[in-house]
């Protein structure tokens, strides 16, 4: 039986991107489709705002509790403030979640973490398969080649990226910190914000005549659509508690 999929910020660049891969793949239905009050694609036809009329049959809706209602899993791209609020009514309707969402304040996230102790959630700065193979990577080389070298992120968006640093930049900050104590303090991090650029990471460790560069360039955001929904077949099985991409990669579920 296909897993229903609720998806909150059905009209933004990513949950467009999760509904057209949903779409595309027999594990997945996509049960409703929910956007904010005052969206002016509310109640519009979902398969035909997403060009494929027929696709789906559901309306654009802006009934928190009644999308969720519906899925066997809510997928969340949207805002911290709307994050928190859709994570307590998943909490009351005890339905998984996984959340996408950046620029969660401590408060926010602290918040999530406690209802993580009912419901299962995912909660990842970055969906991709390839930047969670990277925070990895990172950890590994900062560990290696000691506090000897300086480290250093860059990160890369489209103009219209609200928060900056990215929630992507700061993981890989703390990761990194955390792999080198002995320096005890934190890792710079340096923001483009340009054009139409999906996401690009790279991490910088610079020694005495020569330095290592560590890259994630995203292409699309099918890559985010992606990890996304693999996040998605492995949460609906799982018993309550916070997860990270890490726990999904290391499942074996694809």
């Amino acid at each position: 039986m296909a897993i229903k999929l609720a998806i909150a910020g059905c009209c933004g660049r990513m949950g467009r991107a999760i509904a057209c891969r949903a779409l595309q793949d027999g594990t997945f239905s996509i049960a409703a489709a929910l956007e904010t009050a005052g969206h002016p694609a509310l109640r519009a036809d979902y398969g035909t705002h997403l060009g494929q009329p027929g696709a789906s049959t559901l309306q654009i809706t802006d009934d928190a509790r009644g999308a969720i209602s519906q899925g066997d899993v809510l997928i969340e791209f949207t805002t911290p403030e709307a994050t928190v609020a859709h994570v307590a009514l998943a909490q009351e309707l005890r339905k998984p979640m996984v959340i996408g969402t950046t620029g969660l304040s401590e408060a926010q996230q602290a918040a999530l973490r406690k209802i993580a102790n009912t419901i299962p959630i995912i909660f990842s700065p970055n969906m991709s398969i390839g930047v969670n193979v990277l925070f990895e990577l990172a950890q590994l080389a900062a560990q290696r080649l000691g506090p000897a070298y300086d480290v250093e992120v860059v990160e890369s968006h489209h103009h219209g990226k609200k928060d900056a640093p990215s929630g992507t930049a700061k993981r890989l900050a703390e990761l990194l910190a955390a792999a080198r104590p002995e320096v005890g303090k934190a890792v710079p991090i340096h923001s483009v914000r340009a054009g139409d650029i999906v996401g690009d990471h790279t991490v910088i460790l610079a020694g005495p005549s020569e330095r290592l560069e560590l890259t994630h360039l995203a292409q699309a955001r099918e890559a985010f659509a992606k990890g996304a929904l693999r996040a998605a077949r492995f949460i609906v099985t799982q018993p309550p508690g916070l997860y990270e991409m890490s726990h999904v990669l290391k499942s074996g579920v694809r």
